[in-house]
C-alpha cells in the first residue's frame, strides 16, 4: 500500500487509479535517481517535454512513492465540462496564460510548496520544437517560485514517451511490446546563491536560475540518450 505524504483528494485517487492501469498496459519503466526526490517538505519538479503523454510515466513513479504531483493547468481547461470539475476537485493550479492573471498562479504554487506538495512545472512551457527533441530554452515559470520559496528543484529527464505518442501525433503507437520509458531524476539544482534576503529576485537572477534548471535537465537527458546535446538551445 502506498502511503502519501500529504492528503490526496478522492478525485485525484480515482483519476490516478485509472491512469496507472492504462500506463501499466502500454509502458514499462526504467527509473534512476529516485533517491534524489525529497522525502519531506515541498519541492518543484521540472521535466523535459517530448510528448503529450509524458506527464504520466514520471507521475506514475512519483505516485507509487507517495507523492501526488500538483500541476499548473491552463485556465481554459477549468472551464471545460467534466475536465474542469475534475481539476478543481484534484487540487490542481489554474494558470491563465497570456493574461494579467498569469502571475496569480505563483501564490497558489507557493502555498502548495509550503504545504509539502510536489509542484510540477515544465520550464519549456510547451513541447520541445528542437528537431532532435532536446530541451529548448526555458521560460521563467519554474525559476520564479523556486527563487521565491527556496524549495528544492528536481530536474527530470525522460526518453521513450515520444515512441508511444510522437510529438503532435493524435494516436498512440501501440504494439505487443510495452514501450520503454526511461526516467532519470537528478540532484537538486543549485540555486542557493540566488535565494534569500541577501539575493533579491531580479531579472538576472531569474534568467540565471532558468539557465541552470535547463542545463540540469539537459545533462540528465544526455545520460539517458548517451549523446551530447547541441551547445545552442533551440
Amino acid at each position: 500500500m502506498v502511503v502519501h505524504r500529504t492528503p490526496t483528494p478522492i478525485m485525484y485517487r480515482v483519476v490516478a487509479g485509472i491512469l496507472r492501469t492504462g500506463m501499466r498496459a502500454v509502458a514499462r519503466y526504467e527509473v534512476t535517481g529516485i533517491e534524489h526526490v525529497p522525502t519531506q517538505g515541498g519541492f518543484l519538479l521540472t521535466p523535459n517535454h517530448v510528448s503529450h503523454v509524458d506527464p504520466f510515466p514520471w507521475a506514475h513513479v512519483l505516485y507509487n512513492h507517495g507523492h501526488s504531483p500538483v500541476f499548473p493547468a491552463k485556465g481554459s481547461l477549468f472551464e471545460t465540462p467534466v475536465v474542469g470539475w475534475v481539476l478543481r476537485h484534484a487540487k490542481q493550479v489554474r494558470v491563465d496564460r497570456e493574461t494579467d492573471r498569469a502571475r496569480e498562479a505563483l501564490p497558489h504554487a507557493a502555498r502548495a510548496l509550503a504545504a509539502g506538495e510536489c509542484v510540477v512545472i515544465y520550464p519549456e512551457g510547451s513541447l520541445t520544437r528542437d528537431p532532435d527533441l532536446w530541451p529548448m530554452r526555458g521560460k521563467t515559470g519554474a525559476a520564479r517560485p523556486a527563487l521565491q520559496t527556496g524549495a528544492p528543484v528536481i530536474p527530470v529527464a525522460q526518453w521513450g514517451p515520444q515512441d508511444l505518442l510522437p510529438r503532435y501525433a493524435r494516436r498512440p503507437r501501440l504494439s505487443r511490446h510495452r514501450t520503454l520509458m526511461q526516467i532519470r531524476f537528478g540532484v537538486p539544482v543549485g540555486l542557493g546563491d540566488l535565494t534569500g534576503p541577501e539575493a533579491p529576485e531580479t531579472p538576472v537572477a531569474v534568467a540565471t536560475a532558468t539557465d541552470r534548471i535547463m542545463a540540469a535537465i539537459t545533462h540528465e537527458l544526455e545520460q539517458l540518450r548517451g549523446q551530447r546535446a547541441p551547445t545552442t538551445r533551440f
